[in-house]
């Protein structure tokens, strides 16, 4: 049993990446699953000054967290064709404490968003910029057209094709995890 650290790069406390990922964690029984939702941490925006500060305390947690799970499920959030300027911002942070602190982590990596693209463009930058970090992204999955192929009432994709993807990345991710 590994154990999974889920998040979403979302500083929104209505996310959709948010409900993409307790989704996606509920449908994961073999494995250890810690969920954390970022909106409900401070991160001040990154700069040298602050960093001659000292590293905050949430970062210094979220960093721990990586370090104790040898796989990330993560949604990233996409705004204007690029991640979301929170997110972004953790990302510097980490790296900062830790250039590698993805060192050898198996990722599934996730994105989803109200139009036709679902996330694609901040999934691409994620997939091209993690290895920079030592990350290894395993599987990945955007879900376009959120609120037309998700009911957030029930917690279900309600589009079958895109339920039936999600089903094979998430078994393809569990058995790559136990490698």
């Amino acid at each position: 049993m590994t154990k999974i650290l889920a998040f979403a790069g979302s500083s929104s406390p209505t996310s959709i990446n948010h409900q993409l990922i307790l989704n996606i964690t509920g449908r994961i029984s073999d494995h250890t699953i810690e969920v954390l939702n970022l909106h409900e941490f401070e991160f001040p925006m990154y700069s040298i000054v602050k960093e001659k500060e000292g590293f905050p305390q949430n970062v210094k947690f979220l960093y721990e967290k990586i370090v104790e799970a040898p796989a990330l499920i993560i949604a990233v959030n996409e705004y204007n064709s690029n991640v979301s300027g929170f997110f972004k911002n953790i990302i510097d942070w980490l790296s900062r404490v830790e250039k590698k602190f993805l060192d050898g982590k198996k990722i599934l990596l996730m994105s989803t968003s109200p139009g036709q693209r679902g996330g694609a463009s901040a999934l691409e930058y994620c997939k091209n910029q993690f290895p920079r970090f030592g990350g290894n992204v395993v599987e990945s999955f955007s879900l376009p057209l959120f609120y037309e192929n998700y009911d957030s009432e029930k917690e279900v994709i309600v589009n079958e094709v895109f339920d039936l993807g999600i089903i094979d990345v998430v078994t393809s991710f569990s058995q790559q995890i136990n490698e």
